[in-house]
């Protein structure tokens, strides 16, 4: 059977390096299931869940925005956040939602309300692939 090779690259290291038979990700146009032999593309990527399947096993990691290119074997993506189901401390991600959702009420400037969203969207992002299946 054919595999993927899925990269998944952030600014502070290589999260994830691995053959495997199917990425569904979230690009800006709607969500996206590839599998080999895809048509080459490069899009944007938007903050959501990414799931893999590999070996008839499904998991799933948050990330942020970015960049994804996909050719025939392999998906490569350079994103500002992802973190594994396992490594996502719901605490922590449902009080940076918190505060992200309470500073949008306060009067920001342009960037700092941009700062904010890509926050709640990180934090977002965790809490939807930490709570899937509950």
């Amino acid at each position: 059977m054919a595999t993927l090779k899925l990269e998944i690259v952030t600014p502070e290291a290589k999260v994830y390096s691995e053959d495997v038979d199917m990425v569904t990700l979230p690009g800006v146009e709607g969500e996206m299931g590839i599998f080999p032999m895809h048509v080459p593309l490069i899009t944007q990527l938007a903050a959501g869940e990414v799931g893999v399947r590999k070996g008839g096993q499904d998991f799933f990691l948050a990330v942020g925005e970015g960049f994804v290119e996909i050719t025939g074997d392999r998906v490569a993506i350079l994103t500002d956040m992802a973190i594994k189901a396992e490594n996502i401390d719901e605490s922590k991600a449902e009080e940076a939602r918190k505060r992200a959702e309470s500073r949008l009420n306060e009067k920001l400037d342009e960037a700092e309300v941009a700062s904010v969203n890509a926050s709640l969207a990180h934090s977002l992002a965790q809490l939807k692939v930490k709570r899937r299946g509950r």
